[in-house]
């Protein structure tokens, strides 16, 4: 099932005030019957994920003036997602790149499943390699998120 995801209102839903540049905020999607919906929150208006969430994140309000990050190309990133599948240390961030490129519209999700040890399995296709790929959900821990994020960059920009 696909989902549109609409951009940041950049304005907190609880207060109507408007992030400024630079500013961290937080974003919930809400299951509303059928539908997602979007809520943008100030991180001091902020009281965690309200009830229905099927998801949260924190954001940082983009400076006019910052140039945007452009990613490398999708067969570079497919290159790396491959090369990933190697390394069992780093599964967590062969996820975190698996979510990347479902965002991305490179992969699309189509099934989770089990492995035989109970363990969750995204199972994504990739239409540009006629492929499908099981991929372990490793959520990385808090240490690894900010070392992920910072090794995805320097590697994919």
């Amino acid at each position: 099932m696909d989902y549109e995801v609409q951009r940041s209102a950049r304005r907190c839903c609880k207060t109507d005030r408007e992030f400024a540049p630079g500013e961290e905020f937080y974003s919930a999607l809400v299951a509303e019957g059928a539908e997602l919906q979007r809520y943008d929150y100030a991180a001091e208006a902020w009281e965690g994920p309200p009830p229905g969430t099927v998801g949260w994140w924190k954001s940082h309000m983009p400076d006019q003036n910052t140039a945007r990050k452009h990613w490398a190309p999708n067969d570079v990133m497919l290159q790396f997602f491959d090369e990933l599948a190697e390394q069992p240390d780093k599964q967590d961030m062969r996820y975190v790149l698996a979510l990347l490129l479902v965002r991305r519209h490179v992969m699309r999700l189509e099934e989770s499943q089990r492995d035989p040890h109970g363990r969750e399995l995204m199972v994504l296709y990739c239409p540009r390699r006629d492929a499908t790929y099981q991929v372990p959900a490793v959520m990385p821990s808090e240490s690894r998120i900010e070392e992920i994020q910072e090794e995805l960059t320097r590697l994919l920009e």
